[in-house]
């Protein structure tokens, strides 16, 4: 045998005992999709979490998949039970009981995620699936240059003066839901597990105001570009928009207090990577993760370790002024009436309008 043959022998050896190798690699990698939030919290989950999830762990890819809201979320899981195409979900937490009642998640535990331990009691809800990944609440927006002083009150959207400058995201979406329980409360309403007709009824008053009942693309958006003056969102969106154009949309508590908005993360049933999806789970809620998110987006973190900076907290939900504010709701209990109080306001807010 000569030399160059001798070689090119070699080389097919060496080739041979590669292959086996790369096939191991290529089995080994896996894929696990996340559906969660679309626009800003896309952005920023994607930069904050899951860019360095796959850094620190580069034999999982994370396709993340942006949904619009969470009922559209819970939609999808619906048309793929029989072949379920995401494995992990980020969304409101009674839209996720909804999806718990139909066995559409792996409820998990400590022993699965020991990581769970390192959360705020709060952050685990009995009865929904998973643990809490983030913390909201409800706010008035506003646009800056249409007041000489910020509003302080949630009277303000039955103001008169602000006629079709109103926009309203209607149950079954979690702010319309939120609003509702805010209206009934004002209203004198009791126990909203037992009845919510007052909040309803005085939601009727304000339905002739009202611009739009669904923003598109959303209210966020409508009070910035100046379609409306007024609107309600979720505290963290609207502390992004307002650091960017705070000339255009700024965020008030008012004195008749708020709700909180609480987002957890679940594990779906029949996922085909399941220790994977778990091993990104776990991430989402470490001090590091929840650390990098809040800064950048001002959702609260649920592990009390992570590392906030003075400002991006005072952005937060967190803050002891705007607990002291806070209503307190059973968002378990909510989930168990949201059909029934979309169906309200279909007979009784928008009809109005």
């Amino acid at each position: 045998m000569n030399d160059l043959t001798r070689r090119n022998a070699l080389r097919l050896a060496a080739a041979g005992l590669a292959m086996p190798w790369v096939t191991k690699a290529q089995a080994q990698e896996r894929k696990i999709t996340l559906a969660a939030y679309t626009g800003m919290f896309e952005d920023l989950y994607k930069k904050t979490v899951v860019e360095p999830f796959m850094k620190a762990n580069p034999s999982i890819k994370v396709n993340y998949v942006g949904m619009p809201t969470s009922a559209q979320n819970l939609g999808t899981l619906r048309a793929q039970k029989a072949s379920p195409q995401v494995d992990v979900c980020i969304m409101d937490v009674t839209v996720a009981k909804a999806g718990a009642n139909e066995s559409l998640y792996k409820t998990v535990t400590t022993e699965q995620l020991p990581v769970m331990k390192q959360l705020t009691p709060s952050a685990l809800i009995e009865g929904a699936p998973g643990p809490a990944v983030t913390f909201d609440m409800i706010v008035l927006m506003y646009a800056p240059q249409k007041f000489q002083d910020a509003p302080t009150s949630w009277k303000e959207l039955w103001n008169a003066k602000h006629k079709n400058r109103i926009a309203i995201d209607a149950p079954p979406n979690l702010l319309g839901l939120g609003l509702t329980l805010i209206a009934n409360k004002m209203a004198g309403g009791g126990d909203y597990r037992q009845s919510v007709a007052k909040g309803i009824e005085l939601l009727g008053d304000l339905a002739p105001l009202v611009q739009t009942w669904e923003p598109k693309p959303d209210c966020y958006a409508a009070v910035t570009n100046g379609a409306v003056d007024l609107s309600i969102g979720y505290n963290a969106r609207t502390q992004i928009s307002s650091k960017q154009t705070p000339d255009r949309i700024a965020a008030v508590i008012p004195e008749q207090g708020s709700v909180a908005q609480i987002n957890t993360i679940n594990l779906v049933n029949g996922s085909s990577q399941t220790e994977a999806a778990l091993q990104f789970m776990s991430y989402a809620l470490s001090q590091e993760a929840q650390s990098t998110f809040t800064e950048a987006a001002y959702y609260s973190p649920t592990n009390p370790n992570a590392s906030i900076s003075a400002d991006a907290r005072q952005r937060t939900a967190a803050t002891p002024e705007k607990i002291a504010k806070m209503i307190d709701v059973d968002w378990i209990a909510v989930a168990k009436i949201r059909d029934a109080i979309t169906e309200q306001w279909r007979r009784n807010v928008i009809s109005r309008s």
